[in-house]
């Protein structure tokens, strides 16, 4: 698993409103059985446009969707599954974001 790795949401419940879930954990924390993830939605569920720093706008598998950054939650390892891409070249946004949230910077 690697920071920034993107995986389809494995709930069957929220996985028309939110398709994917991006880790956001660090590589130094590997080892835990957990991961620290980001939902990705859809845009309709912010009403089209989030708040630019804090809901940066992300592209999975050609879609565009809004990083839910207060949401941030940690889910099992073993319930991710195989990443269908990963958002690395986004890193400036995704930290800013998240620094956003809990920093207020």
């Amino acid at each position: 698993m690697a920071q920034f790795d993107v995986y389809r949401n494995p709930s069957a419940s929220s996985r028309s409103r939110i398709p994917f879930l991006l880790d956001v954990q660090s590589a130094l924390l590997d080892s835990l059985a957990t991961r620290i993830v980001v939902p990705l939605c859809k845009p309709e569920l912010l009403g089209g446009k989030g708040a630019e720093r804090l809901n940066p706008e992300l592209e999975v598998e050609g879609r565009r969707l809004l990083m839910l950054t207060p949401e941030l939650a940690g889910v099992p390892r073993a319930a991710l599954g195989d990443p269908v891409a990963n958002l690395a070249s986004a890193r400036a946004a995704i930290v800013a974001a998240i620094d956003l949230a809990i920093a207020g910077i």
